[in-house]
């Protein structure tokens, strides 16, 4: 069961996130978390979270944790939204991206991607959702450009 489970888990974060996400996100020693209905709904991996599986849309939101897993596997800008340093810290502690701060972005990112947030050395420091695609993100002068779930801090 747990290996059918691990299997699935791997191929929507292929899917979701490019190939290779799934082996860097999901270890061999994850554990699962079922709705009372025995759907996916969150995937552990020595206590933490990594992601949890959202029921209406099929795909994946990370935690922090998801997160520091895909940025070492990819390299940059794959999933980034790079944002000015002066920014940073509070972006950190959990507030959102607005386009005006966005100075770099992975070309094919979409509005409603799963991102990571960067600074320009690229350290992480936050997850979120997009909310502009990635041309709007950088032309775009105003507006949010990432909701953010959670900061590093």
């Amino acid at each position: 069961m747990e290996d059918r489970l691990l299997r699935i888990v791997r191929v929507i974060a292929d899917y979701q996130f490019g190939r290779g996400a799934g082996r860097a996100l999901f270890p061999d020693t994850c554990k699962f978390v079922l709705s009372s209905k025995g759907k996916i709904r969150q995937i552990k991996d020595g206590g933490v979270r990594i992601a949890t599986l959202k029921a209406e849309t099929g795909f994946f939101t990370l935690s922090i944790e998801g997160a520091r897993r895909l940025h070492r596997a990819f390299e940059y800008p794959k999933l980034r939204v790079v944002v000015l340093n002066e920014v940073s810290s509070f972006i950190a502690k959990g507030r959102n991206v607005f386009a005006k701060h966005v100075v770099d972005v992975d070309r094919n990112l979409r509005a409603n991607d799963e991102v990571l947030v960067v600074d320009e050395n690229d350290r992480l420091i936050a997850t979120g959702r997009a909310v502009l695609g990635a041309r709007e993100m950088l032309e775009f002068d105003r507006g949010l450009a990432v909701m953010v779930r959670r900061g590093i801090s």
